[in-house]
């Protein structure tokens, strides 16, 4: 009796069942639909090695060639000039390994980066401009990797004074101040060659107090017994600068000498300096080298930085450059080019606008905007380009949504737990040679698309075969794209239509 008064009144129920069944899409079909396909590079999965730094102990000579006179013999007037660059760590400690460089250059780089958030952090509360940091024709320079001083930075081998002495300036793009050691040193940190002494310079000559020249300064202060100028630059990991500015004729490898060139003579030189004679700042300031030469040369420069080892490599036929005037533009017509942003709080800083992230060939869901846009009123927020800082720096919530879609991804991939230094999704790639890995790129403002390759993001960080996502999230309110990204593309600066430019596989 049960059984049937549940039979009978179901019945009505199955009838709705079943028309609803007919009405509906088959579930099948839903479940029937293959799962997204990812797009994929191939990833030559050479781990670290545990062997001494193979540019031990190697200097500017090994670097950039024995002749060095020679090399700053040109007095013409090219219409370009182009420098080799050389990265720190091509300058390598006699016992340093590749794992110990590694750990001391990301150590290096989390407080640049610091520094460069805790800069940003000040202009938004205080209002002002924040303190800077260390960071026709044309003129080209090369520049070496600074790879064996467990350092992200690279070099750049510039003739100082009449007639020259070599100098290996650091690239900086995060700061404007061109300056160098100079004798005699009251504090002086150990540089590759030697000290550079104005007292044999023909072309040295102090700036006077009361020049305009002088008033470009942000920290400056002057030398009343003498009427000449002070200059000082402190950075945000403590590291400081101080003595004369002074005018100066820079020599450069391909193209012609450059006078009258507003450098610090710094005798008082302290903090995490290493190997550099000084640095070349690129910034866009009023006293950066492009800001200085513009009248000349144009508001354009470019730079192409090879893989760090690159230097060091005996069979390496790639270098990279740092290129001044209408050669910077070279491979323009490749260029994913986006519009040049400004902070007014932050004016030395080169920002872009990122819209976006692909991996996989997909895009990635999760990212905003609003995680990546300038407050110019507070200047808080942005992306900046920057050649000093190594690994990519993303808003917290923009790193998390990468990362989780990397990881997913990357399913193939054997995680390898615990992470690495600042880096947290690593991978066991132990006994394999090659292997695929999730495409990632960056989408720009204005439709560029900056397709990265698989080395500039998934490194070696220690000898048994670990690799790590080489990006990094960030609480300091300011994103960063490294220079550990930017390898392999020549990133143009282009001052006069204020655009920045990618060239894909241009060194």
């Amino acid at each position: 009796m049960l059984r049937s008064a549940m039979a009978s009144a179901s019945s009505p129920i199955c009838s709705l069942l079943f028309v609803l069944v007919l009405l509906l899409p088959p579930c099948t079909a839903a479940l029937s639909k293959p799962p997204a396909r990812y797009q994929y590079h191939t990833l030559h999965a050479t781990p670290l090695s545990a062997k001494p730094a193979a540019g031990a102990g190697v200097d500017a000579g090994s670097i950039f060639g024995a002749n060095l006179a020679a090399f700053f013999d040109d007095t013409g007037n090219a219409s370009t000039v182009r420098l080799l660059l050389a990265h720190r760590e091509a300058f390598a400690a006699p016992d340093a390994t590749a794992p110990q460089l590694l750990a001391h250059r990301l150590a290096r780089d989390a407080a640049r980066a610091e520094a460069i958030s805790a800069a940003a952090a000040g202009a938004a509360a205080n209002g002002t401009r924040a303190p800077q940091r260390r960071g026709g024709g044309g003129f080209a320079a090369p520049v070496v990797s600074g790879l064996s001083q467990g350092s992200g930075e690279y070099f750049a081998q510039v003739g100082v004074g009449t007639p020259p002495a070599p100098a290996l300036l650091v690239l900086d793009t995060g700061s404007d101040v061109v300056w160098l050691q100079c004798a005699p040193c009251r504090h002086c940190y150990a540089q590759s060659g030697r000290v550079f002494d104005p007292r044999r310079s023909r072309s040295y000559a102090a700036v006077p107090c009361a020049t305009p020249l002088c008033r470009r300064l942000d920290t400056g202060g002057c030398d009343k017994r003498r009427g000449s100028c002070l200059y000082q630059v402190a950075y945000g990991d403590g590291s400081i600068t101080t003595g004369d500015l002074a005018t100066e004729t820079l020599s450069f490898a391909l193209g012609p000498r450059v006078p009258r060139v507003a450098v610090g003579c710094g005798h008082d030189n302290e903090g995490l300096f290493v190997a550099a004679a000084g640095l070349l700042g690129l910034g866009r300031g009023r006293l950066s080298l492009p800001t200085q030469v513009a009248r000349r040369y144009g508001r354009i420069f470019s730079y192409c930085l090879v893989d760090r080892t690159s230097s060091v490599k005996p069979s390496s036929t790639r270098s990279s450059t740092l290129t001044f005037g209408p050669a910077a533009l070279a491979g323009a017509a490749r260029a994913a080019f986006t519009p040049m942003v400004r902070n007014p709080r932050m004016p030395t800083f080169y920002y872009v606008r990122v819209v976006g992230f692909s991996v996989g060939g997909a895009r990635v869901r999760g990212v905003s905007e609003r995680d990546l846009w300038l407050d110019p009123a507070s200047g808080r927020g942005g992306v900046i380009l920057d050649s000093g800082t190594s690994v990519t720096r993303l808003a917290r919530p923009v790193y998390a949504a990468v990362r989780g879609a990397f990881r997913a991804a990357a399913g193939g991939l054997r995680p390898s737990p615990g992470g690495f230094s600042l880096f947290d999704t690593c991978f066991d790639l132990r006994g394999r040679r090659v292997v695929k890995v999730p495409t990632l790129s960056l989408h720009l403002a204005g439709g560029a698309e900056v397709a990265l390759p698989p080395e500039n993001y998934l490194i070696p960080v220690d000898t048994r075969g670990t690799f790590c996502l080489a990006l990094a999230g960030t609480d300091g309110g300011v994103s960063i794209v490294g220079n550990i990204q930017q390898q392999g593309f020549r990133v143009v600066f282009d001052g006069d239509k204020q655009r920045v430019g990618l060239v894909p596989r241009s060194c």
